[in-house]
């Protein structure tokens, strides 16, 4: 079979293929006398189909399929012997100019690039680093004391305070007329924490049971009631209910309750930062690996293949789908997702993907399998019946893989580091949180 590969533009490829005619014929006889031994027809009786009738009903389809088969497998045996990284599938079309006894091919692909690394030497990586101080324990004591609060009816001249549980009757208008939602009895939140918009647990500070009041309330523009987003509501409100609130006390009986085995307030507090220490290490962890990675990907120079791209977009967009799926939206395959939206991100996660892949086979940072057993037992570490996890990670490849991609993040960070200049950077706790969900409330769960 003769093959030539000739470069086109940067990673772009076009390979030429000649294959024997009496081969694709030779198949085609193969594979349509095979179809005949089952096949059903009118009039004969299956298997006795004349092998002419055959052929012209199938003879088109059948020969479509094996050019397919004959010709993929000759471009990629053609690939491998020639030592070409393929990026995406070939795009193959038969030719004219084929010699007597032959048929011509074309196939037009891309190949991975080679990926160049700048020197790490003088690059400047930021190294985060956080302490546990014990104001961060204190706070994730008192979640869970409120997680376990109860709540008493305040005397019936009191009046309402911040932490209190209040039952309420509300009614809000816009332009004078009701709305949906705007409406209920009995209502229960707890003022200040976030239950309800700010104006309206302002309202009831101060208000005692049977008391009623109206004021304003305009909702913000982002607000999930899109029909009210932006608007200015008029709320009557009618305090029914005022419960206060009574946090357990921290003592060996509370820690008892929490499951702690030691059932001591020193086990509870040493617990709790136990707990916050892995959370924040976790957090740390990911941090620093991603702020290596990017300058890794920085200092790198290297062609983006087309197809990559494409692929990762397709990807992208059925996740969104299957996500919206789940959310049990229907015809989402109709839902139109445009492109330019998503190839930047796609860009980025195929630029990311080669340059890491690259250096992981450049400086042999493949995950071993006792650094994987060991990523997991950490991940295990924090949950009640830690060797269940564990089984739960080795029972599938998929969930397996996945922490062998963390492994890996991790050695090529390491690699980072003792290359690069960390720049070390203090946080404090509340920095590395950031906007997401707090640790102590993590740990709180996990104690």
């Amino acid at each position: 079979m003769a093959v030539n590969v000739e470069t086109l533009e940067k990673l772009e490829r076009r390979m030429t293929l000649s294959l024997p005619l009496d081969g694709v014929q030779g198949e085609m006889q193969k594979r349509l006398r095979r179809l005949a031994r089952t096949l059903k027809m009118d009039g004969f009786r299956p298997g006795k189909v004349p092998m002419s009738i055959v052929e012209q009903r199938y003879g088109p389809s059948v020969r479509y399929e094996v050019m397919n088969d004959m010709v993929g497998e000759a471009f990629y045996k053609a690939a491998q012997e020639a030592g070409l990284r393929l990026a995406g599938r070939p795009d193959i079309s038969e030719i004219d100019g084929a010699a007597e006894g032959e048929m011509n091919f074309e196939a037009k692909f891309e190949v991975l690039p080679e990926v160049e690394f700048g020197a790490l030497g003088d690059v400047e990586v930021e190294k985060v680093a956080v302490e546990v101080g014990q104001d961060a324990v204190e706070r994730t004591l008192d979640i869970l004391r409120n997680q376990r609060r109860t709540f008493s009816q305040r005397a019936k001249d009191a009046a309402v305070e911040e932490g209190d549980r209040v039952s309420v009757d509300f009614e809000g208008k816009i332009d004078g007329e009701p709305f949906s939602g705007g409406k209920a009895e009995n209502f229960s939140f707890i003022v200040g924490e976030g239950q309800m918009l700010k104006e309206f647990d302002d309202a009831v500070r101060g208000m005692k049971p049977g008391e009623s009041k109206t004021f304003p309330l305009t909702f913000p523009q982002d607000y999930h009631g899109t029909e009210v987003a932006g608007k200015t509501a008029d709320f009557m409100v009618t305090v029914k209910k005022i419960e206060a609130a009574h946090l357990p006390e921290v003592d060996d009986a509370f820690a008892k309750s929490l499951g702690v085995k030691d059932a001591t307030v020193e086990a509870l507090h040493a617990d709790i930062r136990k707990n916050l220490e892995r959370e924040v290490g976790l957090r740390v962890s990911q941090r620093n690996r991603h702020n290596a990675i990017e300058a890794l990907v920085a200092n790198a120079t290297l062609d983006i293949p087309k197809a990559s791209v494409q692929a990762e977009m397709e990807r992208m967009v059925e996740n969104t789908r299957a996500q919206l799926r789940a959310q049990g939206i229907k015809d989402v395959e109709k839902i139109p997702v445009p492109e330019d939206v998503l190839r930047p991100e796609a860009e980025r996660r195929v630029r990311v993907g080669l340059v890491v892949s690259a250096l992981v086979e450049k400086e042999k940072l493949r995950a071993t399998p006792e650094q994987v057993k060991a990523q997991v037992e950490e991940l295990a570490a924090s949950y009640e019946k830690p060797e269940e996890l564990v089984r739960f990670y080795y029972a599938d490849q998929r969930r397996l893989a996945e922490v062998e991609g963390i492994v890996i993040e991790n050695n090529v960070a390491d690699y980072v580091f003792a290359h690069a200049k960390g720049v070390e950077k203090k946080l404090s706790f509340d920095e590395l949180m950031g906007r997401t969900p707090p640790a102590e409330e993590q740990a709180a769960e996990q104690a």
